[in-house]
């Protein structure tokens, strides 16, 4: 374990705030940072919880009535599901002038792919060589805007800043994202893969001080008191319908962050009784224990929309996330639902 030498000075790798697990690459644009209440944020969550399996087509009305049940009026609900189809996330089927939604192809993969992420921080003890992956870069002041590129791509790789032109993980540099680092450096990067010295003196930085340890810990604690309290309810069966939903959902909008602030280095170089497994373990016991009810309460309100059944909505637990949640064939969920009975919804 490793602590921070006394009166050094941690350069914070970002502000803790809600992101979302992944940036969508292809035809779909990354979504900006939403908030964890955002409205888009809350669709792409519900869409991705109760489809990603199939690419199920979901009735616009019954995405506004589950938004609705956490507070999103039925404008500001239709207005996010008609940005999150212009930015690629969301594709929509006409039926006369009722809609439906789906996640396009490549958001699927994309969200399967930072579900992996989520469901695998974490899960087991963690192998690692010792070895970083350093950036190191130079891009002059005056090129605002291709540093922050840069450091953008960089935090969402999972890097974080040991100074401010070196920057750390200690994961290896995968191959899609030597292209895209060297497209948003333009050249003037430099990558290594290696080991620290230890210089034994008090001036010496360890490179776990480029994260914000204590600030990351207090968002786990946080995590815990707050879910952890939900348990006994949720085990007992006593939570169901839309608050089921609510749990589910709000429990994946806050936990996602995680793989993205904890280095995820192994517990021996973090500070004692570090929280990342009791917190993955509350995550795993909230979201797959209210998949039933909340599975439920999703299909009731699809039905409610069509008239039919819709056994192609389907929750998935965060064992199936681990292994890649993706839609079992190229054409699953190519035929939209009938809209059943309902007024026109006049979201476009």
């Amino acid at each position: 374990m490793h602590t921070p030498h006394a009166g050094s000075t941690v350069v914070r790798p970002f502000d803790i705030e809600e992101i979302f697990p992944e940036a969508l690459t292809g035809p779909a644009r990354r979504p900006r940072r939403q908030p964890e209440t955002s409205a888009q944020g809350l669709a792409v969550t519900l869409v991705a919880d109760y489809t990603a399996s199939t690419r199920a087509w979901l009735p616009s009305a019954a995405i506004v009535a589950l938004l609705g049940e956490f507070g999103v009026t039925g404008g500001a609900a239709r207005t996010s599901i008609s940005r999150l189809s212009r930015r690629g996330v969301l594709e929509i089927s006409r039926h006369g002038r009722r809609s439906a939604y789906r996640l396009t192809a490549s958001a699927a993969t994309d969200l399967s792919k930072g579900g992996v992420a989520i469901a695998r921080d974490g899960a087991d003890p963690m192998s690692w060589d010792g070895v970083w992956t350093v950036v190191l870069f130079s891009i002059p002041e005056q090129e605002s805007t291709r540093r922050r590129v840069l450091r953008d791509h960089l935090r969402w790789s999972r890097f974080a800043p040991l100074y401010d032109g070196a920057w750390i993980s200690p994961d290896p540099l995968p191959p899609e994202a030597k292209a895209a680092l060297s497209a948003a450096a333009l050249g003037s990067v430099t990558v290594f893969r290696a080991r620290h010295e230890d210089l034994g003196t008090e001036f010496d930085r360890h490179p776990v001080e480029a994260w914000d340890l204590p600030a990351i810990a207090k968002e786990y604690a946080a995590f815990v008191d707050r879910w952890g309290a939900l348990l006994p309810r949720a085990a007992a069966g006593a939570i169901t319908g839309a608050a089921a939903v609510r749990a589910r959902t709000e429990v994946m909008n806050v936990y996602r962050k995680f793989p993205i602030l904890d280095p995820m280095i192994p517990d021996r170089l973090m500070p004692p009784d570090w929280p990342r497994r009791h917190a993955r373990e509350i995550f795993v016991a909230i979201y797959d224990g209210l998949l039933e009810p909340a599975q439920q309460h999703v299909r009731g309100t699809v039905t409610g929309m069509t008239g039919e059944p819709c056994p192609d909505v389907r929750a998935h637990t965060v064992a199936a996330m681990a292994a890649g949640v993706r839609p079992a064939g190229q054409d699953a969920g190519s035929a939209p639902p009938r809209p059943g009975a309902q007024p026109a919804d006049t979201s476009r």
